[in-house]
């Protein structure tokens, strides 16, 4: 999930070039991370491509291993349980709650990279938002709302069905990823197009 984000960041990324200036690829052409040199826009094409995937290449490996890491990390800390006595007998119980460890930091460590990109152009762009950052978090968040379960029911077997065990947290957060994109539209589009105020930021962490 996290290197298909990427790649549509990049996409993103260079569209934006494409439209407010050079592409990356040209003259005076700029990305996050690409042209690593001022002339490489007078190499071959050919050779440009090469070069910028090889990098991408590699980039998605540390982003992977990373990811790996820190969901590695999650999972112990979830998984660790406590024993306690119930009646006279020791009964080992989760210390942390299934459905609240799904909803934060499970969520948190899936959506590590996008964060970190939105971040990082949030601070390198002056807190003017661009297209990378909110773009890349609403792929995210559309990625997790339609196509993860788009493929879960599709994946089921022929006659096979599947019921929500909890409802009230299913009503929840569906509620929640609604009022995310009507918030993100309203804090990015009507309350201060294009900007990023620190009350937004605020009420948003909030």
């Amino acid at each position: 999930m996290s290197v298909s984000n990427l790649a549509v960041a990049a996409f993103l990324l260079h569209s934006a070039a494409a439209d407010d200036g050079p592409s990356i690829c040209e003259e005076d052409g700029r990305g996050l991370v690409f042209p690593l040199f001022g002339s490489e826009y007078s190499w071959p094409q050919a050779v440009q491509a090469l070069a910028y995937f090889c990098g991408l290449i590699y980039l998605f490996f540390g982003v992977s291993i990373i990811a790996d890491v820190f969901m590695s990390a999650i999972e112990v800390i979830t998984s660790r349980t406590r024993e306690v006595m119930l009646n006279g007998v020791k009964v080992q119980y989760s210390v942390w709650n299934a459905t609240v460890a799904n909803l934060t930091l499970m969520a948190l460590g899936s959506s590590a990279p996008e964060i970190l990109l939105s971040v990082i152009e949030i601070f390198s762009g002056d807190f003017f938002s661009g297209a990378l950052g909110p773009s890349t978090i609403v792929g995210s968040a559309a990625i997790n709302l339609f196509g993860i379960s788009a493929v879960c029911m599709v994946a089921l077997p022929d006659g096979e069905g599947r019921t929500i065990k909890e409802t009230g947290v299913f009503l929840v957060t569906a509620s929640a990823s609604v009022f995310a994109y009507v918030w993100l539209l309203a804090i990015l589009q009507w309350s201060s197009p294009n900007v990023v105020t620190i009350t937004e930021g605020v009420l948003t962490f909030m």
